[in-house]
């Protein structure tokens, strides 16, 4: 298994805001993407600084507080689901569920101390 990329990632319902901020604190939208998920529309916006840091925001809308993960892309998602899994590690969703787009599969993966990576695997 090879990590792409490993950022912070906010989950939010209010995106524009949290958006506003990274801004002045000089980062910039690269990109954004909107997926369905769950019968709701996540758009995804990934934000970098002069520096080269990342950091990835999502509005997900019902949200009654932000969320930050830790966001890991990887090459082999299956690999590294099983990896996780293995050190204690548990799919936030039930009965191991993965979110899969046209673009990515995903999982929030929550470590048995609390903190949680979104895997993430994209599809080219």
């Amino acid at each position: 298994m090879k990590i792409t990329s490993f950022n912070p990632l906010i989950v939010t319902n209010n995106a524009e805001g949290i958006i506003r901020l990274y801004e002045e604190l000089g980062f910039e939208s690269r990109h954004n993407i909107t997926v369905q998920s769950g019968g709701k529309d996540i758009t995804n916006v990934r934000m970098k600084d002069g520096n080269g840091f990342y950091v990835d925001v999502s509005q997900v809308d019902g949200m009654q507080h932000d969320l930050t993960l830790i966001r890991m892309n990887v090459d082999d998602f299956d690999e590294a689901y099983k990896f996780l899994l293995d050190r204690g590690f548990r799919n936030s969703k039930p009965d191991d569920q993965t979110v899969d787009t046209r673009t990515n599969k995903s999982a929030m993966m929550i470590s048995p101390s609390g903190f949680a990576f979104d895997l993430c695997q994209h599809i080219k």
